[in-house]
């Protein structure tokens, strides 16, 4: 993970690298992202419709307007989310407090992942509603290639959308390493520094004797010192 700061960004007030930016691999993810949604809901609302005998638009997959409505819905709020997590990461490095910045990942993660498996979803109900279509519902092969562009970039969805669940889970864990800020970060309060152990004062009291030391004089009396 890049950055050496809470939650895989640098720390708070650092200059905006447009380069750097743009290299990252969470940034490539996300214009992918941007760019496979654009082409799902964009394929079914220009070819995803047809009029086949009647004045009434169906959907190309088996005429089931739940299946070109699910593919248009999650490529239009996929696409939406991206720019939005876009320019979150633009500005996640000025986040300057640590709770906002695990509010932004958390939402990120969750989001990410819930996407992860709405994509997921789309891709088994397009695929399958697509198998069940019969070549005479599609005069002339038409959509045929709307219909299988949405079906493939779903599954690419699925893809870019869960190494960004990844990313931010990865994030996330990063950020618990609270070492990494001081105490002033969480609180506000500026950190208290304890005194040092060994302050190098002395104290002019001694309270070490010479050891062994006996005096004569207050011996015991009778005591006689053995002559050999």
């Amino acid at each position: 993970m890049e950055g050496a700061g809470s939650f895989g960004a640098g720390r708070a007030g650092g200059a905006f690298d447009p380069v750097a930016f743009v290299k990252q691999p969470q940034t490539i993810l996300r214009i992918l992202s941007w760019i496979f949604a654009i082409v799902v809901f964009g394929s079914i609302v220009n070819e995803g419709y047809i009029n086949s005998g009647s004045e009434r638009l169906h959907c190309i997959f088996n005429k089931n307007n739940d299946a070109c409505n699910y593919g248009i819905a999650i490529g239009v709020i996929a696409f939406l989310a991206s720019i939005f997590f876009l320019a979150l990461d633009i500005y996640f490095p000025q986040i300057s407090s640590v709770k906002d910045r695990k509010k932004a990942v958390l939402v990120e993660m969750g989001f990410s992942g819930f996407w992860t498996f709405l994509w997921f979803v789309g891709f088994c109900f397009l695929a399958n509603q697509w198998q069940r279509t019969s070549p005479k519902e599609l005069p002339l092969n038409q959509g045929a290639d709307a219909a299988r562009a949405a079906i493939a970039f779903s599954f690419f969805s699925i893809i870019t959308w869960a190494a960004l669940t990844v990313r931010a889970v990865q994030k996330y864990l990063l950020g618990t390493d609270m070492t990494l800020f001081t105490t002033d970060h969480l609180d506000g309060n500026p950190t208290i520094q304890p005194y040092p152990t060994g302050s190098g004062m002395e104290t002019t009291e001694t309270y070490q004797s010479p050891p062994f030391t006996e005096n004569l004089q207050t011996s015991p009396k009778g005591y006689q010192v053995p002559a050999y």
